[in-house]
């Protein structure tokens, strides 16, 4: 009697559809699901990037990645170019894959140290003489190509840039025709049980939608897990001091280039993200420091073609939630809490938020053990992605107030112990199943300039004449695969065109 058969989804948007998606795909033969949303009410449509676990979840979802890429507008994405985060005229890029290739038990990266910290001259850029992915980003370069066998680099890895608010329709055309119901109304008012779950929805037509089970993907408002609720948010604005962004597509100026850019300013950085049918620009910035028109100003000089929209100002506070499932309710995407956009991770909380869900998912309105285990590990990502994108703002060599405050803060024990790990020997941790790889920390950690003192004694195993010959081989292959491949705009023409 107690079964959890009917789930109602407050809000629309890309955590709303990406939730009705998947959950009428896994449970959908056991569920009776609803999504609530008003047009009257928009969303925040600025998410425009993601990393490569989305492709997971398209393809569990069963799409046609040609076809999500045209109806979406998309372009290919092989990693993020950081402008001016080290010293203002550095450069450095997070590109996805592989850098190198393992021997044994010695990470690549060893055998690069030694080589670097035995010359007369450390040279942090040449990390990225070793992956294809960087390679072919800067060269505008991205396709399919075979590989040889064998081949000691690994293929390509992708995400994408592509427009959020057409995939929140996309994913509704596929959840509509799983039998997903959703209903047109603006939420009045919210319904408890004595218990104090959440009973039903009620809507300004008068409506009323009872369910089990309520996401609240309601955004930045929380209406369920926060207003009504109650449940605290957890701010961490003393490590990411940033709290307002504005956002304005504009025409394309230049060739679809197939990385995201994150330009570093005096009190933040800007976006850049090229989509077939336009480009999305962004500026995040510290209130403290910098004026709203100061920002809006900054951001339309920048832009390489004519604004297509009005800029649209966003105001934020990084952070989480308490708990994010709280009796009978889970929220998904920003009503959980919000990383700024540096490292593309917003769409990607809201898929392993989901994924999280249907592996916990309750039998029935006993759901204690399973609550616990989710705001766990939900807690437990946030604070690894959260850690993650501090190194960037806090291993900065600029000058300006915003960026020194940031240098001289205290960070959280773990940044530092990885820190510290790092700079003695170059060693990477990654803790249980974090989401950035110790390819991703390597690459902010050196690209923004932290040299580690020696390297790892397993890197002696090869002689100097067998590291320079390796270190040739693979700058080779790289530069071979790397030719192979067709020109980025190119490819997208003839793969995925937006109709």
């Amino acid at each position: 009697m107690n079964a959890i058969k009917r789930v109602v989804i407050a809000g629309g948007g890309s955590a709303g559809w990406m939730a009705a998606a998947l959950l009428s795909r896994t449970l959908g033969k056991q569920l009776s699901i609803t999504l609530v949303e008003s047009e009257q009410i928009g969303t925040v449509g600025v998410g425009e990037a993601s990393i490569p676990p989305l492709r997971n979840f398209n393809q569990a979802l069963g799409l046609n990645e040609a076809e999500f890429m045209a109806f979406t507008g998309a372009t290919f994405k092989l990693g993020i170019q950081f402008e001016g985060w080290g010293g203002a005229d550095d450069c450095y890029h997070h590109a996805f894959g592989e850098i190198g290739t393992q021997l044994g038990l010695t990470p690549f990266h060893q055998h690069w140290l030694r080589a670097q910290l035995n010359s007369d001259k450390f040279d942090g850029q040449s990390l990225w003489r070793y992956s294809l992915n960087q390679q072919a980003a800067v060269a505008n370069r991205c396709g399919l190509i075979n590989y040889p066998e064998r081949c000691p680099i690994s293929p390509l890895e992708h995400a994408y840039h592509f427009d959020a608010g057409r995939y929140a329709q996309f994913l509704r055309q596929y959840s509509e025709g799983r039998g997903v119901n959703r209903i047109e109304g603006k939420i009045i008012q919210v319904q408890q049980h004595g218990s104090g779950d959440i009973a039903a929805l009620q809507l300004d037509n008068g409506r009323v939608v009872a369910g089990d089970l309520f996401i609240d993907c309601s955004g930045f408002r929380a209406l369920l897990i926060g207003e009504t609720l109650g449940v605290g948010y957890h701010n961490w604005q003393h490590w990411l001091p940033c709290d307002s962004a504005w956002a304005v597509p504009s025409e394309l100026g230049q060739q679809l280039k197939p990385y995201t850019r994150a330009i570093a300013h005096e009190a933040g950085w800007q976006w850049r993200i090229p989509l077939q049918h336009r480009q999305g620009n962004g500026i995040v910035f510290s209130s403290r420091d910098m004026t709203d028109e100061q920002a809006k100003a900054k951001l339309l000089d920048s832009l390489d073609g004519k604004p297509l929209a009005p800029p649209k100002l966003i105001r934020f506070s990084t952070g989480r939630r308490d708990q994010m499932w709280s009796h009978n309710c889970i929220a998904i995407g920003l009503s959980s809490g919000f990383l700024e956009p540096l490292e593309s991770t917003s769409i990607h909380l809201i898929q392993s938020a989901l994924q999280r869900l249907v592996k916990l998912f309750p039998a029935s309105s006993e759901m204690a053990v399973e609550r616990q285990r989710y705001n766990q590990q939900a807690q437990l990502e946030m604070e690894q992605i959260r850690d993650f994108i501090i190194l960037h703002y806090h291993k900065n060599q600029r000058p300006e107030p915003f960026w020194q405050r940031l240098a001289q803060m205290a960070i959280p024990t773990n940044l530092q112990r990885k820190m510290a790990l790092f700079q003695r020997s170059g060693q990477l941790s990654r803790d249980n199943d974090e989401l950035f790889a110790e390819m991703a920390w390597l690459q902010v950690l050196i690209g923004q300039n932290m040299q580690p003192q020696q390297y790892h004694l397993l890197a002696d195993g090869l002689s100097q004449s067998q590291l320079s010959q390796l270190q040739q081989d693979l700058q080779s292959i790289v530069r071979q695969l790397q030719e192979a491949l067709p020109p980025h705009q190119d490819f997208v023409q003839r793969y995925c065109a937006s109709k």
